[in-house]
C-alpha cells in the first residue's frame, strides 16, 4: 500500500510539472507591453508638425544658399577653364552670356576651325539672375528681372556671339580690357555672390556674399 501511495504522489508531481509550462506561457500572454492610444498618437503628430514648421524655413534658406554657391563656383570654374584653354590652344576664348535664352557658355573665337568641339553651354537657374554692374548700361539677364541688351559689339575681332556680354581670355592668359570686371549672381530671396577681377587683373575670384 505504501508503494501505491508513493506512485500516486509521483504521478501528481509529473502532471504538475507538465502543466507548469502551459501556465507560464499563459502568464506571458496576459502581460503584453502597453500600446499607444489615439490621443498619444495625435500628440506625437502635433509635436512633429510644430518641429517641421520651425525647421523648414532654415532648410529652405540653406538649400537656396547652396544653389547660389554652386552657380557662382561654376562661373568661376569656367573662367579658369577659359584661361587654361586660351593658353594651351593659343586661341582667344569667350565666356558669353545670352539674355534671350538665359544661357551662358564657353567657346573659342572663330579661327581656321569652323566648330569648337569643346564648346559648352549651361542654362541659368530659373531662380537666379546675373548682373554686370560695370557695363555701360548695367546689362543683366535672368528670369528674375527684365532683360537688357549687352554692351555694344566689339568689331576688332571675330565672334560667334556678337552683341552679347562676354569675358574674353587672350592667348597669353590675360583678360581683355572690355570684359566685365564684376559679375553679380542674385537669387530670388535677395541672397547674392560677387565675382570680381582680382587686383592684379589676372583672374576672377569670389569676393563676398550679401543677404
Amino acid at each position: 500500500m505504501r508503494v501505491k501511495r508513493h506512485s500516486r504522489s509521483e504521478g501528481k508531481a509529473r502532471l504538475n510539472s507538465r502543466a507548469s509550462p502551459k501556465s507560464a506561457h499563459a502568464s506571458r500572454i496576459t502581460h503584453h507591453a502597453p500600446a499607444f492610444t489615439l490621443i498619444e498618437l495625435i500628440l506625437v503628430m502635433t509635436i512633429l508638425a510644430i518641429a517641421v514648421s520651425f525647421t523648414a524655413p532654415a532648410l529652405a534658406n540653406f538649400f537656396r544658399g547652396r544653389s547660389i554657391d554652386y552657380e557662382a563656383r561654376r562661373l568661376l570654374a569656367l573662367t579658369r577653364q577659359g584661361q587654361s584653354r586660351a593658353v594651351s590652344e593659343g586661341l582667344p576664348m569667350e565666356l558669353w552670356f545670352d539674355p534671350s535664352s538665359s544661357t551662358y557658355g564657353l567657346e573659342a573665337e572663330p579661327s581656321y576651325e569652323t566648330v569648337d568641339s569643346r564648346a559648352i553651354t549651361f542654362p541659368l537657374d530659373s531662380q537666379m539672375q546675373i548682373e554686370f554692374p560695370d557695363q555701360s548700361n548695367g546689362a543683366h539677364f535672368g528670369t528674375l528681372g527684365s532683360v537688357s541688351s549687352a554692351s555694344p559689339a566689339d568689331s576688332t575681332h571675330a565672334s560667334n556671339h556678337p552683341n552679347l556680354t562676354k569675358i574674353r581670355f587672350l592667348p597669353d592668359g590675360s583678360i581683355a580690357e572690355n570684359s566685365p570686371q564684376t559679375l553679380h549672381v542674385i537669387g530670388r530671396d535677395g541672397m547674392s555672390i560677387w565675382l570680381m577681377l582680382s587686383r592684379n587683373r589676372l583672374n576672377y575670384e569670389i569676393r563676398a556674399r550679401n543677404n
